[in-house]
């Protein structure tokens, strides 16, 4: 199912919260939103879930206009918001048998079952969901998002607040949702972000400041500084390497130990060769790769 998104805005009053969002999604994909807080992630999601109406602009998914007050079009759409809203004096069981009577599900029994074994609930099913951690209302959040299948899967952070092992196990499930599903969800993760999403939609302030690949967004500052770690085997004033053609600045890390930036040349050869010449002994000497937090950094400062 795709999704197509075109300048879409959206005011409270005098606040602008979105400014003229414009991004396609294609089918089977996962896109990740990323943006400091209060740069219109929830807002956008909330747009295109058909839960909010935007001021201007459209969103389609597969051609038809979600609208608030057309339900046919929410059939298609699964959506976790980002406090995710439970019935905590449920029972598990009970709460997706609530959620399946309002989407009349068929066989909707079965339908239950699958969603229990697929979100791994199933040592938790005849618990209430106010026992339950984190990371299991998360799975319940996400299995009642997905219980009458829709083809668009709509997250808002649904990892955030989970521990380590949580974040891995859900960052699987929605890797595994995605083999049938479109899937947008925020998040504040960057590691996330790079093992699981195709695409990447970067806001701040409203605006978008980037949307591509995660490879594409790395190297997009990467290309405008690099940075070398230097390491030697006695200590070296700053202003030596300071000195040096094409140094942007240089961070000391240690009396000995440098971090180099450098506006997109490699520096390596000038740095050996500037050691040779000073009598320098080089113990370390590789640049650093870029990572998806420095380039988000660069991007929203």
């Amino acid at each position: 199912m795709s999704v197509i998104v075109e300048d879409v805005s959206k005011s409270y009053g005098i606040q602008l919260a979105l400014d003229k969002i414009s991004f396609s999604v294609e089918s089977g994909s996962i896109m990740g939103i990323l943006g400091p807080n209060g740069a219109g992630k929830s807002t956008l999601l909330k747009i295109v879930s058909g839960y909010l109406r935007s001021s201007s602009g459209s969103v389609k998914i597969n051609d038809l206009k979600v609208d608030p007050e057309n339900p046919e079009i929410k059939k298609s759409i699964g959506y976790l918001p980002e406090n995710n809203p439970l019935y905590t004096d449920l029972y598990v069981q009970e709460y997706l048998s609530l959620v399946a009577g309002i989407y009349k599900i068929p066989d909707s029994h079965s339908r239950i079952k699958e969603m229990i074994d697929m979100t791994g609930l199933g040592s938790e099913v005849f618990k209430k969901i106010g026992a339950l951690s984190k990371g299991y209302r998360q799975r319940v959040g996400l299995a009642q998002a997905m219980l009458h299948d829709p083809a668009l899967l709509i997250l808002d952070e649904p990892t955030s607040g989970l521990d380590p092992a949580q974040l891995v196990e859900i960052r699987q499930l929605i890797r595994n949702i995605s083999s049938n599903k479109t899937v947008l969800f925020s998040t504040h993760i960057m590691q996330e972000v790079e093992a699981v999403c195709d695409k990447v939609l970067i806001l701040n302030q409203g605006k978008v400041v980037a949307l591509e690949t995660p490879e594409k967004i790395k190297k997009l500052t990467y290309q405008k500084t690099r940075k070398i770690l230097v390491e030697y085997g006695e200590a070296v004033p700053v202003q030596l390497l300071n000195s040096m053609k094409g140094v942007m600045r240089t961070e000391q890390l240690d009396s000995n130990k440098f971090l180099v930036y450098t506006s997109g040349d490699d520096l390596r050869p000038l740095l050996f060769a500037h050691a040779v010449k000073n009598n320098l002994i080089l113990l370390t000497l590789y640049e650093q790769e870029s990572t998806m937090e420095h380039s988000f950094l660069e991007l929203v400062k």
